[in-house]
């Protein structure tokens, strides 16, 4: 049996290709694209050129109904004469319309199912409008399809786009649009008539037509309707300016012996591969061409294949032990042929792995261990020096000091700020109980109390209820030191931070903390708003942002800020969060 090993991988291929591919593929599908597909091409030309002609002509046929409808109406002397008389009472206008105008302009919907209203404009002021009379105003003198008619030397129709102006009508519409005063006449009231097709009788005949492609209704350059999905049919469009893919089939149809409509045509838009796609669909015709292939080309790969099957698999399964940290080589044969060149480097590369695995990797890691313990020793000697239970023993200290000089208002603020850091340092846990907070609170408002003096005031209201909620720890002490130094002290008078907690009527958890000082402008405060929800950075506004980053980090889409502010009236600020322990309760906290 002739072996291949020795033959390069690029001359067995070559010989596959020239023997199984090239030679019986080409001039098999040769022959199949220059018969089928020119066929093909020419009959759904046919086809299509039909389908569009037809829709041509059935857009026609509506268009005429209209037109014959305005011929009707126009010619009717009794109907003008109605429009052109003058009414001494309403009610004389009014016989005259149930008996004749109304039943004339009825009668031709039930008949004529693409026409859909029939409208008469007048200025006649004797008249009174409503029904399918209506006056002309000076809005509807504005309306493009007015001035279009207006500016028309004859009382010819024309096919135009209006916007219904009755109740009930949505969107635009084709309309016949016809002058029923002669130009220069005698009449002495201006008169013409408005025949609106039916927006839904135009959709079902473009729909009817099943084409693989775009359809364009047009006058002049503008796209009046459409099938097209990325545009919609009811927009206006400029045809001219849309590119037109390569490979696309146009075809047009256009009204040019009908003087109403010769500024109008349907253009179609196909793919090329949309209209060969029955090229492909003939299955039959390619399978007999390519049972031959078939068979050649089988029988010829299998024959060289078997050089290269066996010596792929085993470099596969080699290769699928290194993902497992497996670098073991592979034992071959001697080849030259690609397969054994590629051997030989898979066997170079395992082993230059294996040895940077085990000689700069594992000593790098081992390098990174050592300088993550020596930081981690440092930052230990750093925290060591320092001592929290020394702060607390010097603050202890002077206050003792204070109270035997009999400073008992400076003693107490030294508690006070003792307290705060004693909390602050001491609480093993981001959550703790409200009385725990509100305490926090209390501290701190005394401080800024014998900051401020007479000039600040506080409140903190709670109820016995709440007391044992558990919130995260420092929520309301930021904001109570933001309302205070942004709130109070930029106040010009008494100032009163309000602090309260209890439950509303949903049984939801209230916090609040509100101040009556400077407030805020509204462009700030609605920046401060969006920057919270859309900034990670914190920026200004530190006591707001972090209050509000934790409480995201812990509630997540369960948290809701709000807030209001009266430059120089004070602000309140609010958030909402979901308490899943309490089911479908919600603690709100309103703050500054």
């Amino acid at each position: 049996m002739i072996s291949f090993n020795n033959v390069r991988l690029r001359n067995k291929m070559l010989i596959v290709y020239v023997l199984s591919v090239l030679i019986p593929i080409v001039l098999t599908n040769v022959i199949f694209y220059n018969i089928t597909s020119n066929n093909v091409k020419k009959q759904k030309m046919r086809d299509i050129s039909l389908a569009i002609e037809q829709i041509r002509n059935d857009f026609l046929a509506q268009v005429n109904a209209a037109v014959g409808i305005s011929s009707v109406i126009y010619n009717d002397s009794i109907l003008i004469q109605y429009l052109e008389k003058n009414y001494d009472t309403p009610s004389d206008y009014v016989n005259n319309y149930q008996s004749y105008m109304l039943a004339m302009l009825n009668k031709y919907s039930p008949v004529y199912e693409a026409i859909q209203r029939i409208t008469l404009y007048t200025d006649n002021a004797t008249i009174i409008y409503g029904g399918q009379v209506e006056r002309i105003t000076d809005k509807t003198r504005e309306q493009p399809w007015f001035r279009q008619i207006s500016e028309s030397p004859l009382s010819a129709p024309l096919l135009l786009r209006t916007i219904p102006d009755y109740v009930g009508a949505t969107g635009d519409m084709l309309s016949v649009v016809r002058r029923i005063n002669e130009p220069g006449g005698t009449q002495q009231w201006e008169k013409l008539m408005k025949i609106d097709i039916h927006p839904e009788s135009i959709r079902e005949l473009f729909r009817n037509v099943t084409l693989e492609g775009n359809l364009y209704l047009l006058q002049g350059n503008e796209v009046q309707y459409t099938t097209n999905a990325a545009l919609p049919p009811s927009r206006i469009a400029d045809f001219s300016s849309s590119s037109v893919p390569q490979s696309t089939i146009v075809i047009e149809a256009a009204f040019s012996n009908v003087s109403y409509l010769s500024d109008w045509r349907i253009v179609g838009e196909f793919k090329e591969s949309a209209v060969l796609e029955e090229v492909r669909k003939s299955k039959n015709f390619v399978l007999y061409l390519a049972i031959p292939n078939i068979l050649v080309s089988t029988l010829v790969i299998i024959w060289f294949t078997r050089s290269l099957n066996s010596r792929l698999v085993k470099i596969l399964k080699h290769m699928k032990r290194v993902k497992n940290h497996s670098f073991e080589t592979i034992d071959r044969p001697e080849a030259d042929d690609e397969i054994g060149q590629l051997t030989v480097e898979f066997n170079r590369m395992t082993l230059q792995i294996k040895s940077l695995i085990h000689d700069v990797y594992i000593a790098d890691i081992q390098k990174k261990e050592l300088q993550l313990k020596r930081n981690q020793s440092q930052l230990h000697a750093l925290q060591s020096q320092i001592n929290p239970h020394f702060l607390f023993n010097s603050l202890e200290t002077i206050r003792m000091r204070s109270l035997m000089k009999k400073e008992e208002e400076t003693a107490k603020i030294i508690h006070n700020m003792a307290k705060i850091f004693r909390k602050s340092l001491a609480w093993g846990k981001d959550w703790v109980t409200i009385k725990d907070e509100l305490d926090l609170v209390a501290c701190f408002l005394e401080i800024q109390r014998y900051r401020f003096g007479d000039k600040l005031d506080f409140r903190i209201e709670a109820d016995e209820a709440v007391l044992g909620q558990m919130i995260p720890k420092m929520t309301l002490q930021p904001l109570v030191e933001n309302a205070s130094i942004h709130g109070i002290e930029k106040a010009k008078g008494p100032g009163l931070i309000l602090v309260t907690v209890a439950r509303n009527e949903e049984e939801e958890l209230v916090c609040t903390v509100k101040d009556n000082g400077a407030g805020i402008a509204a462009d700030k405060l609605e920046a401060l708003l969006h920057e919270l929800e859309h900034s990670e950075d914190i920026g200004e506004s530190v006591g707001i942002k972090n209050v509000y980053y934790r409480l995201k980090l812990y509630y997540k889409d369960k948290v809701r800020f709000e807030a209001s502010s009266e430059e120089g009236g004070g602000t309140e600020f609010r958030i909402v969060v979901r308490d899943e322990e309490e089911g479908a309760s919600l603690n709100i906290l309103s703050m500054r």
